[in-house]
């Protein structure tokens, strides 16, 4: 078996058997990957190596590759970096099942992409830290989040503008064929380009806001990639937030 070093962001998990699991990570090495977990319950009661496989859990692990086996396997995993808040908040808990189910559904690549990994690694860093603006996070992640998918508005916003889902672009006038956001959500879409991670309590935002710009953001995901409508975690979201 050939071995590599690698750090990687579960995405996914999946019971095999009785005492294994396949797990879905996002890795820097190899891009989005997937593993056999072996002796994940012990049946000794020597703890439970499952535990480290929560959504967005952030791992470094050597993995072994066998020409032999489609799935990759693991040994001598570890979190990268422990979690302060995420597994005790309900609030941060939420946002990271739902950025884990988003990339699981839309990251399909096997090919290494060393900006896109950063990106995730670290926005579950920024997440885990944060004490303020918590409700705004998953919004600022999904429009962030596009420009790995290829997908980012082209130009930049200006007050009154609309923004244009099919062309992708801010535009001063209503387009004839409408499949545009409000002018509300427009400014949202602005203001969250615009904006730091460490800034997102600036964005005061109604519950309703929220829930509206979470639909039309959703819209323009979906005009470029269908499988954003096979994420469920989305009206939890909704409820929380």
């Amino acid at each position: 078996m050939k071995s590599y070093k690698a750090r990687g962001v579960v995405l996914h998990t999946v019971k095999y058997g009785e005492s294994s699991l396949v797990a879905f990570l996002l890795t820097d090495v190899l891009g989005r990957q997937s593993y056999m977990i072996q002796g994940v319950r012990s049946a000794k009661g020597r703890g439970n190596k499952g535990a480290l496989f929560q959504p967005m859990f952030v791992l470094e692990f050597e993995g072994l590759e066998s020409s032999h086996m489609q799935m990759h396997r693991m040994k001598e995993v570890q979190t990268a970096f422990p979690l302060a808040s995420i597994p005790f908040d309900v609030r941060k808990s939420t946002i990271s099942l739902f950025m884990a189910e988003v990339l699981y559904r839309l990251i399909r690549e096997v090919e290494p992409d060393s900006p896109l990994f950063d990106f995730v690694s670290g926005s579950v860093v920024a997440l885990d830290g944060m004490t303020e603006g918590v409700a705004n996070f998953h919004l600022w992640f999904l429009v962030r989040l596009s420009s790995f998918l290829g997908f980012y508005p082209g130009n930049e916003y200006q007050p009154g503008s609309y923004f244009d889902i099919q062309e992708g672009l801010f535009t001063p006038l209503m387009p004839q064929h409408r499949l545009a956001l409000s002018q509300d959500n427009t400014r949202i879409l602005g203001e969250l380009m615009a904006c730091e991670v460490d800034k997102l309590a600036s964005i005061g935002l109604s519950r309703m806001q929220r829930s509206d710009f979470m639909t039309a953001i959703l819209t323009y995901f979906g005009y470029h990639l269908d499988a954003i409508s096979q994420v469920k975690s989305i009206q939890i979201l909704k409820e929380v937030f």
